[in-house]
C-alpha cells in the first residue's frame, strides 16, 4: 500500500514567547493523520518563508536553522525508508517513536496469559466449563515453570518466542513434568492459542509455531459392556447418595451427555421430536453444537424418578447431580460394590453410549455423531475402531455372502 505523506515546517504564531519569537513546528501526515511537535527552536516572524517553510536570508541563525530543518527531512525519509524494511504499516506513531526515539512498549508473555485465563474465567458458565479454565490455569503455571527452568527468568518478551523455544518447552513437559504424549501436545496446544491472541492483535510479526508439528496419539476409550451395564443397573444400594450417582451415570449412558451438559439440564430441554417422542434438546457445553437425542426408555423412567426431587424443583434441574468431582469419586464405590475393575469415571457414560447402546447395536455412526454433537465424523470413529463385537458382526455378514457364492459355484458346476 503506497502512503501519502507530507511535511511541512512553519512558525506557530498561537505559541509566541513573552519577546514575540515563535517557535518552529514540524507538521508530519500520514494518511491523513497529523504529528506535530516543536523544534526547540524559535525566530522573529518577519524572518520566516510561510510558502518555503524555511527562515529567510544566509545570516548565520538562518543557515543554522535551516540546516537542522534539512536534517529533519532527510532523517523523515530515513525512518520511512527503515520501515518499508521491516515491512511495517507505516503510520505516524511509527514515526513518531523513531523520531522522538521512543522505544516500543515490550509485550512480555505473562500478563497476556493471565489476562486470557481472567477473561476465560468470567465466561465460566457461558462459553466455557470450569474444566477448561482449569486446564489454562495449569498450563500457565507450566509455561512459567519452563521459563524459570530453561532461562531462569519469571517471564519473556514475545518477540523471542520462536521455535526453538516451542521445542524446547514440549521436551521439559515430557522429561521434567513426565507429561504422556497427549497430555503434552494439550499443553502446547493451550500455549498455541496465546501466541495465535498475539498474531492476531498484531503484536507478533510472525509465528512461531510454523514448523511446529505434533500429533494425539490415539487413546483406547474405555467403556462398560452390557453385562456391567446390568450389574450396576441391578444392584440394591443402601446409601441414597450412591443410588442417585447410579440413576444420574446410568442416564448418561442411555442419553450420550458430558457430564457439565447432564448438569446444565431443566425441563425446558425436554421437547417432543419429529417421531412425537419426547427428545432431548441441547446446545452441547463442549462445541456449542446442538444434540437432538431421542429419549430412551431408560433415561425416561429416571427423569420420571426425579421429577418432584426437592434439588430439581428449586433449581430447576432435570436431575439432581452433584459436582463431578464427588461423581467421579461415588462411582469408584459404585465400581468396587458391583466387582467392576475398569477405572469409573462419569465420562465413561458417554463412551459407553457411543459403544454398547448405539453402535453395538446397528444405530449408524453418522446417527450416533449427531446425538454425541461431534463436530467431526473422525471424532466419533475413535468409537467403531474398538468395537471388535461389531466388526465381528460386519465380517460374518461377509463371510455368509461368500458361502452363498462358493453353493452357487459348485451347483452350477454339477
Amino acid at each position: 500500500m503506497k502512503e501519502k505523506i507530507t511535511l511541512h515546517f512553519y512558525a506557530k504564531s498561537t505559541k509566541a514567547n513573552t519577546k514575540g519569537l515563535l517557535p518552529i513546528y514540524v507538521r508530519l501526515t500520514v494518511d491523513g493523520k497529523r504529528l506535530e511537535y516543536s523544534t526547540k527552536k524559535f525566530i522573529d516572524p518577519t524572518k520566516w518563508s510561510q510558502d518555503q517553510g524555511r527562515m529567510k536570508g544566509s545570516s548565520e541563525e538562518a543557515r543554522s536553522i535551516n540546516s537542522l530543518l534539512d536534517f529533519t527531512r532527510n532523517r523523515i525519509n530515513e525512518i520511512h525508508f527503515e520501515l518499508l524494511k521491516e515491512s511495517k504499516n507505516v503510520n505516524v506513531e511509527d514515526f513518531k517513536n523513531k523520531l522522538l526515539g521512543i522505544k516500543e512498549r515490550e509485550r512480555l508473555l505473562i500478563p497476556i496469559f493471565e489476562e486470557h485465563n481472567r477473561k476465560l474465567k468470567e465466561l465460566i458458565g457461558l462459553e466455557y466449563a470450569a474444566g477448561t479454565y482449569e486446564r489454562y490455569v495449569t498450563s500457565l503455571k507450566h509455561t512459567k515453570d519452563f521459563l524459570s527452568w530453561k532461562y531462569n527468568v519469571t517471564d519473556i518478551a514475545i518477540e523471542k518466542i520462536d521455535h526453538a523455544f516451542i521445542t524446547e518447552y514440549e521436551f521439559y513437559l515430557r522429561s521434567v513434568r513426565k507429561c504422556a504424549n497427549n497430555t503434552a501436545v494439550k499443553y502446547i496446544k493451550n500455549f498455541h492459542k496465546i501466541i495465535n491472541q498475539c498474531l492476531a492483535n498484531g503484536w507478533l510479526d510472525k509465528d512461531p509455531f510454523v514448523n511446529y508439528k505434533s500429533k494425539v496419539k490415539e487413546v483406547i476409550r474405555e467403556f462398560l459392556d452390557e453385562k456391567e451395564i446390568e450389574e450396576i443397573i441391578n444392584k440394591e444400594f443402601d446409601i441414597e447418595r450412591l443410588e442417585v450417582v447410579r440413576d444420574i451415570f446410568i442416564f448418561s449412558c442411555f442419553t450420550g451427555l458430558a457430564y457439565i451438559d447432564v448438569q446444565q439440564l431443566s425441563q425446558d430441554n425436554i421437547g417432543f421430536g419429529i417421531d412425537g417422542e419426547k427428545w432431548i434438546f441441547k446446545n452441547r457445553q463442549k462445541t456449542e453444537t446442538t444434540s437432538k437425542i431421542p429419549l430412551l426408555p431408560m433415561a425416561m423412567e429416571i427423569i420420571r424418578k426425579y421429577e418432584n426431587h426437592p434439588l430439581c424443583l428449586n433449581q430447576n434441574k432435570l436431575l439432581p447431580i452433584l459436582s463431578n468431582q464427588r461423581m467421579n469419586s461415588y462411582l469408584k464405590e459404585i465400581a468396587t460394590l458391583c466387582n467392576i475393575k475398569k477405572d469409573l469415571t462419569f465420562h465413561i457414560a458417554r463412551h459407553t453410549f457411543a459403544t454398547t447402546v448405539t453402535l453395538t447395536n446397528g444405530v449408524p455412526i453418522e446417527t450416533v455423531s449427531k446425538m454425541l454433537g461431534h463436530t467431526n465424523l473422525k471424532t466419533t470413529q475413535h468409537y467403531a475402531k474398538i468395537l471388535d463385537k461389531k466388526i465381528s458382526e460386519d465380517m460374518m455378514v461377509l463371510r455368509n455372502k461368500f458361502n452363498v457364492k462358493q453353493k452357487i459355484g459348485k451347483k452350477n458346476a454339477n
